[in-house]
């Protein structure tokens, strides 16, 4: 079972098994899903659509729900493993296009790119841009602080290294000194890193341990030219405790990709000119959704056949 995405990529899954697809152009629906999930083996789900524990009781048959992303918070998969459900996701596949996306919005933040863009459409030609108007600052000789050194935030640190950056990390295991060298990366414990970042970039799943974590203490650690970018989950943010910075200028600006309710933005971040919005589109390019189905495949596969690797959540 399927929901709605790029066609291509299924070939090596419906040349083997019965596929179930929507109907053309949309998901199916919580009801739909009930009603056909009885007989299959496999759940394909996806970011956006809950898979709880009524949907999951309805999987007479079912030993695998294979999510189409990397999160997986849509899934009770504590309920699925009580019920000897696996669940797998997509993380190889969404790491370039995030962290590409990461760094457009430092860029956004640093050069006020979508402020200038918004005077421009607004005023055109007659836009203020004096000598000292709006002044934006550089990355070169800056601080990266990446919370959450996994795929994800090891590719953003190396876009940035490019930009001529200093990448401090923090992540539950450290890493080898023989892998720091390599990587041209200094850890920091989070305290130290929060209080050191130029720019302090979030990369950490939604768990009950990362769930705000980073709040009003930690942004008042930061420093007043400080930038956060979050494209991880959004209720990593105390998002409130984040307005309430952003409004009295105790940082500089923020970059968000992801919001904590239910990716609903808070209404005084649309009046902001020091954030940057994005409406959860990391992983939105072409390339990187094939990518997230052709590894989706992979996994039914590999549980089905035992003949290749799975991404394991549980």
């Amino acid at each position: 079972m399927a929901f709605s995405t790029v066609s291509e990529g299924f070939e090596a899954l419906t040349a083997h098994h019965e596929v179930i697809f929507p109907p053309r152009g949309r998901d199916f629906t919580q009801e739909e899903i009930a009603e056909r999930i009885g007989d299959c083996d496999v759940l394909c789900s996806v970011f956006d659509i809950p898979i709880g524990r009524d949907l999951i009781d309805k999987g007479r048959s079912l030993k695998l729900i294979a999510n189409y992303a990397v999160g997986y918070n849509n899934i009770d998969v504590a309920y699925a493993a009580s019920k000897g459900i696996v669940v797998t996701n997509t993380p190889r596949a969404v790491i370039e296009p995030t962290a590409d996306l990461a760094l457009a919005l430092l860029l956004s933040c640093t050069r006020r790119i979508a402020e200038w863009d918004r005077l421009f459409r607004h005023d055109g030609a007659n836009v203020e841009r004096g000598r000292l108007c709006r002044l934006g600052v550089n990355l070169y000789g800056k601080t990266l602080g990446v919370l959450g050194f996994g795929n994800i935030g090891a590719a953003v640190a190396r876009r940035c290294q490019a930009f001529g950056m200093d990448v401090l990390y923090n992540k539950r295991t450290r890493l080898s000194e023989v892998e720091e060298k390599a990587l041209g990366v200094t850890f920091a414990k989070k305290d130290d890193l929060i209080r050191q970042a130029d720019v302090v970039t979030l990369h950490t799943p939604l768990t009950p341990e990362t769930r705000h974590l980073i709040g009003a203490t930690e942004l008042a650690a930061m420093k007043p030219t400080a930038i956060l970018i979050n494209t991880a989950r959004g209720a990593v943010v105390d998002e409130q405790a984040l307005v309430q910075a952003l409004q009295e200028k105790r940082i500089a600006a923020a970059g968000l990709d992801v919001f904590e309710n239910n990716d609903v933005p808070s209404p005084e971040l649309f009046t902001m000119d020091n954030v940057s919005l994005t409406p959860h589109v990391g992983t939105q390019t072409y390339d990187s959704r094939v990518d997230m189905v052709h590894e989706l495949c992979d996994n039914v596969l590999g549980f089905l056949q035992g003949d290749r690797p799975i991404s394991r959540v549980n």
